[in-house]
Order: structure tokens, then sequence, then C-alpha cells
């Protein structure tokens, strides 16, 4: 757990406003408590899609945005014209493929891509504690298995 908040730390130095940017505007901190955070994965776990996912917006800001996720079985692939994603593994476990090629490749809004999954790519096993960076233009899948699920805090950054 310390891990994971020194890592937050250090992404949430990195988005923060630029010391000229602080004078211009005021600066609006936000703060999720362990305990609300506990509470929106019950809530997720009972809304569950098709997929057997589920994703709340926690805040938005200038040029990101911040979710938490739960997966209870694999999704579809998924590619990111204009977002860079980080994951923060919460629990669960999961198998990442990142790169190679989508298949059955569809946009499903605009600058957004999914499909079935992935052909090619490298897969690395992520459990609580690790984060990922997934650059925008990069597709990406979590593999989870059978009786396995996964809970990860997502940041997403506008890549222009």
């Amino acid at each position: 757990m310390k891990k994971l908040i020194r890592s937050l730390s250090i992404v949430l130095f990195v988005l923060a406003p630029s010391p000229v940017a602080m004078w211009s505007a005021p600066v609006k901190v936000s703060v999720w408590k362990h305990d609300d955070l506990v509470q929106m994965e019950k809530k997720l776990s009972q809304e569950l899609d098709k997929d057997q996912s589920a994703s709340d917006v926690l805040g938005t800001s200038s040029n990101h945005h911040f979710e938490v996720a739960i997966r209870k079985a694999t999704g579809n692939a998924e590619l990111h014209e204009t977002q860079n994603d980080v994951f923060f593994v919460v629990s669960g476990e999961a198998i990442l493929v990142t790169g190679g090629t989508l298949t059955d490749r569809r946009m499903v809004e605009p600058h957004e891509y999914e499909g079935k999954s992935i052909e090619g790519g490298t897969r690395i096993k992520l459990t609580s504690g690790d984060v990922v960076h997934i650059p925008f233009n990069i597709p990406h899948q979590l593999i989870v298995e059978k009786g396995k699920e996964i809970e990860y805090f997502v940041v997403k950054i506008d890549a222009h």
C-alpha cells in the first residue's frame, strides 16, 4: 500500500499545474477517502455489465480525469487515439496485453476503438500495487482468468 500511495503521489505531482498556471487560476484539490472508495467498489460489483466490468468517474480536471474500475472477466481490447492511461492496481490480478494489432477493430466513439482481442503484443501479469502507463495509440487489453478479478484506479490524461 505504501508503494501505491508513493506512486499516486508521483503521478499527482506530474499532473499538478505549473507555478505559472497556479497564479492564473485557483487549484482545486480532490481527495478520495479509502472508505468511500471501498463503498464505490461494492457498488460497482453490483453494476457489472455484460462484459463483467464497471467503472465510475471520480473527477475531471482540465486535461485528465480519474476513474475506479473493476473487472471480473476479460473485456474487449482498446485503443485511445488522444488519451494516455495510467492504472494503479488496487487488488486482484490480470494479464495486461499491450502492443500488437486490434482484431475486428471498430470505432466506438470518436478517437476510441475496440476489438475482440489483440494479435501479437506483449503480456505481463499485473497484481496489487502495480502501476502501468499506456501511451495513446497503443492497443491494450486486460485478460482476467475465470474466478479472478481486478480492481484498479485509472487516470486518463489527454495526449495533446
